[in-house]
């Protein structure tokens, strides 16, 4: 089966099991995600923003122009990777997503990446990283590989600051374009180790 069928049919799962009804009342569309289907790295963020409520595309806005920036600081585009957020709904005044949400989400999150295969998810913030790593402090954690298991997926996991921290906050902003240089060689790294 193609994987574009697969990922129409995560959302029309979503919309039949009416995931999070009081989130899909208060926004616009649901924000599945974007790129490549083969992608080899797939970044995870929170959740859809006003832009991304407004468009249906993932990381549009001010955080969505620094990442397409970081990823040409390393050679890609957003035709090579495969974009999406953890809560697939914009909550409301772009509060952070619950709890309760984002355990709502969690079972489709893990069905796109069984359709999409990554070797590595590359987490955007607390609220994606917090599934992958239960416990794990951003703070401590960010820019280091991990190796995890996921519903039978082995994945290489590297979290990272969300990009819209860094654009209010000076002092991350540097830590999380040194961490994004650094993304390639940590890749290849575990990618070597795994092979």
């Amino acid at each position: 089966m193609d994987k574009q069928f697969q990922l129409e049919q995560i959302a029309t799962d979503i919309l039949q099991q009416n995931v999070c009804p009081d989130l899909a009342k208060t926004a616009q569309r649901l924000v599945m995600g974007a790129g490549n289907l083969d992608a080899d790295i797939v970044f995870i963020g929170e959740a859809p923003g006003k832009n991304e409520d407004e468009t249906g595309l993932p990381f549009v806005g001010a955080s969505g122009k620094f990442l397409d920036e970081m990823l040409s600081s390393i050679g890609l585009t957003r035709d090579d990777v495969y974009i999406t957020s953890i809560v697939k709904y914009r909550p409301p005044n772009n509060r952070d997503p619950k709890v309760a949400e984002k355990a709502a989400f969690w079972p489709y999150q893990v069905k796109q990446l069984e359709v999409i295969q990554p070797k590595v998810v590359v987490t955007l913030g607390r609220h994606s990283m917090e599934y992958f790593l239960p416990g794990a402090k951003i703070g401590d954690v960010h820019g280091q590989a991990s190796r995890v298991m996921i519903d039978g997926l082995n994945l290489i996991v590297i979290p990272l600051f969300h990009p819209a921290a860094a654009l209010y906050n000076g002092s991350l902003r540097q830590t999380l374009i040194d961490d994004f240089l650094r993304l390639p060689k940590l890749i290849k790294q575990m990618t070597t180790l795994s092979d």
